[in-house]
C-alpha cells in the first residue's frame, strides 16, 4: 500500500497568539504528503497575527482548512476539540503550533494501525531544546516498536506517557466513546484526555519512528505550560489534572488508578520537588498543597512506589511545614538521586532522615547497591584533576567494598559517554567525615573537546560530569558529582589545536556538576554569548 491510497488524516493545529511560529508547524502537516487529508488549524481568537498567517496560508493550500474562534477558551482542550469536529479523516494527529511533525510521520502511524486494526497508534517524540537543537527522548524505553498491547491494563506503565501527540487516534472510536479534551481555562488537559483514551479500553500498536518533534524554549517570552512555575499555581492545575486523571483510570481499572498514582509519586512529584527553590513562601505553599494530595493515597500505592521517592513521602508526612534541611530533599529527587549528609541513625541503629527528623529510611538496608543514593563530593586538584570524596551510605557502600572510581563526561545533548582511566579508591583518613573514600582523577579537556567535535557537537560544549564506582563484590553505581569548593571557576586553557580552550564547569538546577567546552576563539564567542542570554532570561549558570 503506498502514500496515495492509505487511510486519510486530519491534522488537528491548534494556535494563539504564535504568529511567528504556527506557519512551520502547519508546513511541516502539509508535508506530509496525501496521507493527510486535510489539516485543520484552529486560532484561538489571537490577538497577534496568528489569523492573518493562516488565512495566507490557506489561500495557497487547499488541504488546509482555517477554524477562527471569536472568543479565546483560556487553553487547549476546547480549540483541540473544535478540530475533532471539523475533521473528516479516518484518523485524527495533533500538533501545536510551535512543534513540528517530522518527514514521514503521518505515514509511519497510519501503515502501523493498519496493519494491527488499532484504534490508537503510538510513536516516538523527543524534546528538541532550542535554540541548541539537541534531541531528549520522551519516555525513552516505555513503548517497544512493534508491540501490540491488547488492553492498557495489561500494561499499567502506560499511563506515564501522557502526550497527546505523539498518538494517532481513529477518529470513529473517538467518536464511539465521546473522547473529548476538558473544556476552557483547563491547564494539563492532555492528563484528562489520555486517561480517558486508556480508560476506553483500546488496543494499541507501536511504532519505533519519530512521529513529534515537541520544540523547548526555555528562554521564551511566554514560556509553555509545562516550564511556566514561576509560582504555585502551575503545580496547583498539574495536581488537580492529575487527580481527574487518576479518578477516571481508577473506575476503569484498579490496575491503571494505581499506576496513575505511583507515576505521579516517582515522576511529577520529583520534578517539581527537584525545582522547588528558595522561595520560602513558594516552598510553604507547595509543602501544604502536596501533602494534602499525597495524603489521600492509598498506603499500597505509596508502598509500590521506588524507595527515593517513598522517603519523600515519608518526610513530607511527618511535617507541616518544609524542613531546615529542604534542600537535601530536592537532591533525593534529582536524577539520579543522592542522599547528602549528614546520615542519622534512629534509636534502634535504623537509618532515619536526620536527628530533627527521625523519619525512617525503610528499605535501604536492603536496596541493591546500584539503586543506592550515594553522594560524591569534587574539589579541585590542580589543574587537569579533581579530587572526589565518596560518601558511605549507612555502611551500605562499605559492605560492597569499593574499589576504583572513573569519571563519565555525558554529552547534554545525548549520545554515548566519555569515560576516563579507572583510578583506586583509599579510606578516607578524616574521621570527620563519617567514613567513606578519595581519589584523585585525571582527565584531559582538550582530548574531551576534540571527541566532542568528532561527534559533531556545536561549538560550545555541554558535558555532564559523573562518576561510576565499582565494588569488591562486582556491584556498582554510578551518580553526579557535587561540586565543593573552587571548582566552578572558569578556566582558559593553552592548547595547540584550538589556540585556547574555555572551560566552564558549572552546577546544574539539581546541585549537580557539569561543564561548558568552548575550542577556539569561535568557541569562546558561543560561550560569551550564552552566558549573556542566560542573563538577559534570568536564568543561573545551570
Amino acid at each position: 500500500m503506498n502514500s496515495s491510497n492509505l487511510p486519510t488524516v486530519s491534522v488537528v493545529v491548534i494556535a494563539y497568539n504564535d504568529a511567528g511560529l504556527v506557519g512551520e508547524a502547519v508546513s511541516s502537516a502539509l508535508a506530509q504528503g496525501p496521507v493527510v487529508t486535510e489539516v485543520i488549524a484552529v486560532n484561538d481568537a489571537s490577538s497577534d497575527g496568528t489569523a492573518q498567517v493562516l488565512d495566507e496560508l490557506a489561500a495557497v493550500h487547499p488541504r488546509l482548512k482555517v477554524v477562527h474562534r471569536t472568543e479565546n477558551s483560556g487553553g487547549c482542550g476546547t480549540p483541540r476539540n473544535d478540530g475533532i469536529a471539523a475533521a473528516s479523516g479516518r484518523y485524527v494527529l495533533f500538533l501545536d503550533s510551535d512543534d513540528i511533525l517530522p518527514a514521514g510521520a503521518a505515514d509511519a502511524l497510519v501503515r502501523t494501525a493498519g496493519e494491527h486494526g488499532a484504534p490508537v497508534t503510538v510513536g516516538a517524540a523527543v524534546r528538541r531544546e532550542l535554540p541548541q537543537g539537541h534531541d531528549v527522548p520522551w519516555m525513552p524505553g516505555l513503548h517497544t516498536p512493534g508491540d501490540v498491547i491488547e488492553r492498557p491494563a495489561d500494561r499499567p506503565d502506560l499511563v506515564r506517557d501522557t502526550l497527546c501527540v505523539n498518538k494517532l487516534y481513529e477518529r470513529a472510536f473517538l467518536e464511539e466513546h465521546g473522547l473529548r479534551f476538558p473544556d476552557g481555562r483547563f491547564v494539563y488537559e492532555d492528563f484528562v484526555f489520555t486517561a480517558r483514551v486508556l480508560a476506553a479500553a483500546p488496543r494499541i500498536a507501536v511504532t519505533g519512528d519519530l512521529v513529534y518533534v515537541w520544540h523547548v524554549r526555555r528562554s521564551a517570552a511566554q514560556k509553555s505550560i509545562s516550564l511556566d512555575r514561576k509560582d504555585v499555581g502551575n503545580w496547583r492545575s498539574r495536581v488537580e489534572a492529575h487527580r481527574t486523571a487518576a479518578r477516571i483510570l481508577s473506575e476503569a481499572s484498579p490496575l491503571l488508578g494505581s499506576a496513575c498514582r505511583v507515576k505521579f509519586l516517582e515522576y511529577d512529584l520529583r520534578m517539581y520537588l527537584r525545582e522547588l527553590g528558595r522561595d520560602p513562601e513558594y516552598q510553604a505553599a507547595w509543602w501544604t498543597l502536596t501533602r494534602e494530595y499525597v495524603d489521600t493515597f492509598p498506603e499500597a500505592d505509596i508502598e509500590s512506589a521506588a524507595a527515593h521517592a517513598r522517603w519523600i513521602v515519608s518526610v513530607l508526612r511527618a511535617t507541616p511545614t518544609p524542613p531546615a534541611d529542604v534542600e537535601r530533599l530536592t537532591r533525593l529527587a534529582a536524577e539520579p538521586p543522592r542522599l547528602l549528609p549528614p546520615y542519622a541513625n534512629g534509636p534502634s541503629g535504623e537509618p532515619v532522615w536526620s536527628d530533627e527528623l527521625p523519619v525512617e529510611l525503610a528499605g535501604l538496608r536492603t536496596l541493591p547497591v546500584a539503586g543506592l543514593p550515594v553522594t560524591v563530593d569534587a574539589e579541585p586538584a590542580g589543574r587537569g584533576a579533581v579530587r572526589i570524596r565518596v560518601h558511605d551510605l549507612y555502611g551500605r557502600l562499605a559492605e560492597a567494598g569499593p574499589v576504583t572510581a572513573q569519571l563519565s563526561f555525558m554529552p547534554r545533548a545525548g549520545g554515548e559517554a566519555v569515560l576516563a582511566q579507572p583510578v583506586e579508591l583509599k579510606p578516607d583518613p578524616d574521621p570527620g567525615h563519617g567514613g567513606g573514600w578519595i581519589a584523585v582523577l585525571p582527565f584531559r579537556l582538550a582530548d574531551l573537546a576534540v571527541t566532542g567535535r568528532r561527534r559533531g557537537l556545536r561549538r560550545m560544549q555541554a558535558w555532564n560530569v559523573g562518576v561510576g564506582v565499582r565494588c569488591a563484590d562486582g556491584s556498582s553505581v554510578f551518580t553526579s558529582l557535587r561540586p565543593r569548593g573552587r571548582l566552578l571557576r572558569r578556566q582558559a586553557l593553552p592548547s595547540s589545536r584550538y589556540g585556547v580552550l574555555l572551560a566552564q564547569p558549572y552546577r546544574t538546577g539539581a546541585g549537580a556538576l557539569a561543564l561548558r567546552l568552548a575550542p577556539g576563539a569561535e568557541g569562546a564567542l558561543d560561550l560569551v554569548r550564552n552566558r549573556l542570554h542566560r542573563a538577559r532570561s534570568g536564568r543561573g549558570a545551570g
